[in-house]
């Protein structure tokens, strides 16, 4: 269905909304789709976990991709679909925020920690793989040099941004509080994602599977579609925007 009046109606009935987000939330922030023609993934190789561990050469491989990406995601600033979803979290009815996406930006939007569930992890923060101390990233990032990987002050171990990297398993805590999150909703709004990532994209789903109404916004189809309740091709601004009309 696209009729925009029901699901404006659907959308004030619901109190238990949870939000699905992927890239295309991100790239009307200025971000760069990294899967995209021309995108960060052609110019730099991906680094896998274990090459991160055991390669001097990988390590900077790494970081040299990472120094590249971190000045759009510093300066980015969340959009109006950012704002969306803090909306409704002020009117109490957003159970929470499922993304695919590491820049941040649903935190620097305001919405609460706890009602965030960072699938791929955030370059927002710094672990250090020795220790597992988390620090803030851009202290690091402002003085990084590329070319020497920094190592933890307090026991020497290695640091990265706290993202998942090829060949790392998703977090086991994130994806049982994104299936608790789900499991509850009453709708789901997947936004910006083309719902092709595993196991992320399972989530939308397996709401959809447990009752909810499913509605997908983003501009290309997904495989999801015919499973969903409401489906809008459209950039997510301007169909907020049609939204609030």
């Amino acid at each position: 269905m696209t009729d925009l009046g029901v699901f404006r109606t659907l959308l004030d009935e619901s109190r238990e909304i949870v939000g699905f987000t992927g890239a295309g939330i991100s790239t009307e922030a200025g971000i760069s789709d990294y899967r995209s023609q021309g995108g960060i993934w052609e110019k730099f190789t991906p680094v896998y976990l274990a090459e991160f561990i055991e390669s001097p050469e990988k390590r900077v491989l790494y970081w040299q991709r990472k120094k590249a990406l971190w000045d759009s995601i510093d300066r980015a600033r969340p959009t109006k679909a950012h704002q969306f979803f803090v909306d409704l979290h002020r009117k109490g009815n957003l159970r929470g925020v499922i993304t695919q996406n590491i820049d941040g930006l649903h935190e620097k939007s305001g919405l609460p920690a706890e009602k965030i569930v960072n699938l791929h992890g955030t370059t927002l923060e710094i672990v250090c793989l020795g220790c597992g101390a988390i620090d803030a990233a851009g202290p690091l990032m402002d003085r990084l040099d590329p070319e020497r990987p920094p190592l933890c002050p307090s026991c020497g171990g290695l640091l990265k941004p706290n993202t998942i990297s090829f060949g790392q398993q998703l977090v086991e805590a994130d994806l049982i509080r994104a299936e608790r999150l789900v499991r509850g909703c009453d709708l789901l709004i997947a936004a910006g994602s083309t719902l092709q990532v595993q196991p992320a994209a399972s989530y939308p789903l397996l709401a959809r599977e447990a009752g909810a109404t499913l509605a997908i916004i983003t501009l290309s189809e997904t495989p999801l579609d015919r499973y969903a309740d409401f489906v809008f091709n459209e950039k997510l601004g301007d169909f907020l925007t049609r939204l609030e009309g």
